[in-house]
């Protein structure tokens, strides 16, 4: 039965005429695949790596008029979308007024700067974000953009359906981190368009479960508060974005922050590649018991997991985030953890063979590297993640 998207804040047509728009001034992102981690899931997974797209607001900037486009543009977001924003807006050669809670990851917020956008703080809360962005807009006569409820986001957004149903074709379901709803929606209503039947899930951690409730309610659920290690899915569905999903997303599943943790980690170890929390949350999904014992998807077999984010924050001292971020744990005071890992500054031999060691958390950041270089030998690449402030700022590119 065909669907009928005319409805919603964005349609295939809107989508084609976005991808028209941005196709020369962002990445065609690669899609990989891992033996191993389709013998852990039982499925055949297909990654699209978003978390190498730097262009994902262009369509939203270059849709803008000239008029509209002088006066610059301002968003409020806690880092991929204000990133985004700032970068789009460098390429058109206009101001970007970019609203960042407090509390936002540091990479994230050298992003904002380094793409030459104004950072303008509010207090953590959406309400603030909110307010700060309005008295910004009264102020400039920016366009607003917002980072999710937005025709043109949506629309910029099912881009990446049209390129990941291109990459492979014979994919029956897609697996989508959910906040706002503006990537979800954009990816449905593209992959509704091109195959009615495939499935979409909506993934999204326990701690920000408002999406899940809502689905289950029939109405938008805010929460009083989140608490979730990815911090990029935090924010609550709008009016353009809820209708998508309650109409046209199948399910939206949540997991714990542990399995979100242990999904970062085998995107780290087997698929080689940095994945903040909001986008290994897919990963999670797939190999969650909600998902592989729940008879509605035993027949999920080419699943497209979108990885929407690639910025980790490694900065902290003492290595405070990796033990709240990437689930390790201080064993008496000193050591720091990352799942099955453990580094110390002895050399030692992992039960599999590989070669690895560990840093003790109270050392001082900056002797890491010459610890490092002193062993001469760094044969996990977990270990460069996690312990050479130096690499950092590459991986929040």
């Amino acid at each position: 039965m065909e669907v009928k998207l005319e409805k919603y804040g964005a349609d295939i047509s809107s989508i084609k005429e976005a991808q028209l728009r941005i196709t020369s001034l962002i990445h065609k992102t690669p899609v990989f695949s891992s033996d191993s981690l389709n013998a852990i899931s039982g499925r055949t997974l297909f990654f699209k790596c978003e978390c190498f797209q730097k262009g994902g607001a262009c369509n939203a900037v270059l849709s803008l008029d000239d008029d509209q486009a002088t006066k610059g543009v301002v968003t409020h977001s806690s880092g991929n979308h204000a990133a985004a924003l700032a970068l789009a807006a460098k390429l058109r050669g206009i101001p970007a007024y970019i609203v960042i809670p407090k509390n936002a990851p540091k990479c994230k917020v050298e992003n904002v700067k380094r793409y030459g956008g104004q950072v303008i703080w509010s207090e953590p809360t959406m309400q603030s974000r909110e307010n700060t962005a309005s008295k910004v807009l009264q102020e400039t006569g920016a366009a607003l953009v917002h980072p999710y409820n937005d025709g043109r986001i949506i629309s910029g957004q099912g881009t990446i359906s049209l390129e990941l149903l291109d990459q492979v074709p014979q994919l029956d379901t897609i697996i989508v981190p959910i906040s706002g709803g503006g990537l979800i929606s954009g990816v449905t209503l593209a992959a509704k368009s091109i195959n009615p039947a495939i499935r979409i899930l909506a993934a999204e951690p326990m701690g920000a479960n408002d999406a899940a409730q809502s689905k289950a309610a029939g109405r938008i659920i805010t929460l009083p508060e989140t608490n979730t290690v990815a911090d990029g899915l935090r924010a609550f569905l709008g009016d353009l974005t809820w209708p998508v999903v309650r109409d046209l997303v199948d399910d939206v599943i949540t997991v714990e922050d542990t399995e979100i943790i242990e999904a970062m980690r085998l995107c780290y170890e087997i698929l080689k590649v940095a994945v903040e929390p909001s986008g290994a949350i897919g990963l999670a999904v797939v190999l969650s018991d909600s998902f592989r014992k729940n008879p509605a998807w035993q027949d999920c077999k080419n699943i497209g997991i979108i990885l929407s984010g690639g910025n980790v924050d490694l900065g902290n001292k003492k290595g405070t985030l990796m033990r709240s971020t990437l689930g390790g744990k201080k064993d008496d005071g000193r050591v720091s953890r990352l799942g099955t890992f453990q580094f110390d500054v002895d050399q030692k031999t992992h039960p599999r063979g590989s070669q690895y060691f560990s840093a003790s958390v109270t050392l001082d950041r900056d002797k890491l590297p010459r610890i490092c270089a002193q062993k001469q030998r760094l044969v996990s690449r977990m270990c460069v993640i996690c312990f050479i402030p130096t690499t950092s700022q590459d991986l929040c590119n």
